[in-house]
């Protein structure tokens, strides 16, 4: 018996945990709710089958599928559940972070540094996963700031891309400063071109994606780039002899006049990029698409239209004001509720009218409701995008339109619907194409047949090694400040600052600064403070402890990676407005250029030259005067989380202070942070979010202020932790 425990034991360690990361919308195990909004799509099905299926593999030994914990009484309390058990070795784990009510994507990025807290520490208490996958572009981010972090493998899936939406967006003629602030966009495509940089592996739905969507990228690199198509989950999508439709035909029959007549269907969210009021339009402007077919419009589930989303309510009062200018009465229905076992009889109840099925969405990356569609024998209509051309290829079931072009739509819903031969042939080859090409199985075995070369060529994280419990001095909290303009710049403040580190010796004291080791030093002994017991130095790219100036060699470990500082001088020698500061305050991770702002490019230009250049780095911007050029895995923020990590504090017990940009990464997320009154304009940015205090006080007696304001030298309070 113990022989055989050791040896499950054994075969256990050699098998992968997996982590993927899906951070926006409603994701539970049962019953998902789909089409509630702009954020419960097609994504929610894809991780959550994806988790299943990856749980089964014999090589697998765990799938942990991390989201944002919600309590908010306008959704279920399923959503406030920490834990979720989906499959034997698969679950869902809601991590909290940001606001607790439900959030749109849009509004969560201000918390992603949260996020990245919260999860080191559930990392901590777990123990480290194999490989990270991150989903859409705010999970991308985040999860690739954590992979940096803990230098364990990245995987990332885009599923929709926020340079191709921009671009159908302004064809479709929308404002760029209203798409910048309804949807984030740059933000969004930063978070994009991060992701990418980070990801040892992409995953795509398909060759377009990779031809003509990723291009766009600045981080195009098709090399890491794996085509594989999603499974589809086809049990209950299956033709119409094995299902009733009673249900649904009482639904859409409230709205119709002949119900005889072939339906045109569409299963979409109120979502701009669904192109719903085009497909509504040629409805109208068709007398003979209305003389031969009815139009059933799907858009998930309305308890009340005030409700809605500013966008969702334009967009559907934009539909009700089509009907009726072209007076469709009798002849569209778009039902108020949608349950989940609704949705394949929907499909089923158009294909034994022998309708079709419509997609005219501007951009489409994949499409799962297409395979729905083709599973219950009823032919496709969809947009010339992402996942229809491969779809439409690989099952031969439909026909592709220009999603702007209402001719063409036209054309192509005619054509199926009258043409009865065609109909037939198009609805077996959809059956028999969804379930030969589009299987979770056959998905899991590449995705693993890939992850499988990726683990064996990467080292075993820094952090997953064991630590001594106690090296540094022992203290339960933790102050770290930038020196230059925040700790310095009136003596008499540094001198009360110093004197309450003398007075507290439960306190730990750091310093985190742009100056070089050396440099760093001259300044504490000429301050006369005490030496720190964690130096921070050349903008988060040196970390020392005690008195000794001990390394933490685990940190340089990781840093150097994919860090080439002479071809980053090459590629930047010529820019003009950048002058390389003089030698000392270089450093072996550090290059440090003067700024001429009346010459030298926008930030985004200068990454933009790197990253064309094929070269991985951080840009730190501070006092709109100075540039930072460190390693991706650099910086203040990461070099603090290292630390937290490693030895196992609190993000609550630190209090960090800073004036500057090179502050930024370090102040944002759950440690304690504080802005000094002296501070450069580049951090106002953060003056919304929770956990940041704006001292009123300069200097010195600004991170005074920030201790007292949290009452850090006796039971820690956060004035500032409301994020509702």
């Amino acid at each position: 018996m113990n022989k055989n425990s050791n040896t499950k034991s054994s075969n256990d360690s050699q098998k992968s945990k997996i982590t993927l990361i899906s951070l926006h919308g409603l994701i539970r195990g049962d019953n998902p709710e789909l089409g509630r909004d702009a954020d419960t799509g097609g994504q929610v099905i894809y991780v959550l089958e994806l988790a299943r299926e990856l749980a089964k593999h014999p090589d697998v030994r765990e799938v942990e599928l991390l989201t944002r914990q919600i309590v908010d009484d306008k959704v279920s309390s399923d959503y406030a559940q920490l834990e979720e058990q989906i499959a034997e070795n698969a679950k869902i784990v809601r991590i909290p972070f940001g606001p607790k009510k439900y959030l749109r994507k849009e509004l969560l990025w201000p918390y992603i540094e949260v996020f990245t807290d919260q999860t080191l520490s559930y990392f901590k208490r777990t123990g480290l996963p194999d490989i990270i996958h991150g989903h859409y572009a705010d999970a991308g981010l985040a999860g690739a700031r954590l992979a940096r972090l803990l230098h364990i493998p990245y995987i990332f899936t885009g599923h929709s891309l926020g340079r191709v939406k921009k671009e159908r967006l302004l064809a479709k003629g929308s404002n760029p400063e209203t798409i910048e602030k309804k949807y984030n966009i740059s933000t969004r495509i930063e978070a994009e071109e991060v992701a990418l940089e980070t990801a040892t592996m992409v995953v795509t739905s398909t060759s377009q994606e990779v031809e003509e969507q990723y291009k766009l990228y600045e981080q195009y690199d098709p090399s890491r780039m794996e085509v594989i198509p999603p499974g589809v989950d086809l049990t209950n999508f299956s033709p119409t002899a094995n299902s009733s439709v009673g249900s649904v035909r009482t639904k859409v029959g409230r709205f119709l006049s002949d119900l005889e007549k072939p339906i045109i269907l569409t299963i979409a969210r109120l979502d701009e990029r669904k192109n719903l009021e085009t497909l509504v339009r040629v409805f109208g402007q068709s007398e003979r698409l209305r003389e031969v077919a009815n139009l059933v419009v799907v858009l998930g589930t309305r308890e009340k239209l005030a409700n809605l989303t500013k966008p969702e309510r334009r967009i559907f009062d934009n539909v009700l004001s089509l009907i009726d200018d072209y007076d469709l009465y009798g002849s569209i229905a778009y039902p108020k509720t949608l349950a989940p076992g609704e949705v394949p009889e929907f499909y089923r109840l158009a294909a034994s009218t022998q309708g079709v099925f419509v997609n005219p969405a501007l951009t489409e990356p994949f499409g799962l409701t297409l395979l729905e569609a083709a599973g219950t024998g009823l032919p496709i209509v969809a947009t010339n995008d992402g996942g229809p051309r491969d779809i439409i290829e690989n099952c031969q079931n439909g026909l592709l339109i220009d999603p702007l072009d209402e001719e063409d739509i036209e054309h192509a819903l005619l054509r199926i619907l009258t043409d009865s031969e065609q109909w037939e042939e198009f609805s077996k080859q959809g059956i028999a194409g969804a379930h030969k090409h589009y299987s979770w199985s056959n998905h899991a075995d590449r995705y693993l047949r890939d992850l499988k070369d990726i683990l064996k060529y990467s080292e075993k994280p820094v952090l997953a090694s064991s630590f001594p419990k106690r090296r540094l001095p022992t203290f339960d909290r933790l102050i770290i400040t930038d020196l230059d303009n925040t700790l310095t710049g009136d003596e008499e403040a540094v001198r009360e600052f110093t004197k309450i580190l003398e007075e507290n010796d439960k306190i730990g004291f750091g310093i985190a600064t742009g100056r070089t080791l050396s440099n760093a030093l001259e300044l504490i002994h000429k301050l006369k403070l005490p030496m720190p017991d964690v130096l921070d130095t050349s903008v988060g790219t040196a970390l020392h402890y005690g008195e000794d100036q001990i390394e933490d060699s685990s940190w340089r470990r990781q840093i150097d990676f994919n860090w080439k500082p002479d071809e980053i001088r090459k590629v930047l020698e010529d820019v003009p407005g950048l002058i390389l500061q003089s030698a000392e305050n270089q450093s072996d991770f550090k290059i440090s250029f003067e700024i001429d702002t009346a010459l030298a490019p926008k930030a985004a230009v200068i990454r933009k030259i790197l990253r064309q250049a094929k070269l991985r780095a951080n840009l730190i911007f501070s006092l709109g005067m100075y540039l930072d050029v460190i390693p991706v895995r650099g910086g203040s923020g990461n070099t603090l989380r290292h630390l937290l990590y490693k030895w196992g504090f609190a993000p609550e017990q630190v209090l960090v202070a800073g004036d500057s940009g090179n502050d930024e990464g370090m102040l944002k997320g759950r440690t304690l942070g504080v802005v000094v009154g002296n501070h450069s304009p580049e951090l106002n940015k953060l003056k919304k979010l929770p956990r940041i205090y704006f001292a009123k006080a300069e200097h010195a007696h600004g991170i005074i202020e920030g201790i007292q304001y949290y009452n850090f030298l006796d039971h820690i309070t956060i004035p500032n932790d409301d994020l509702e």
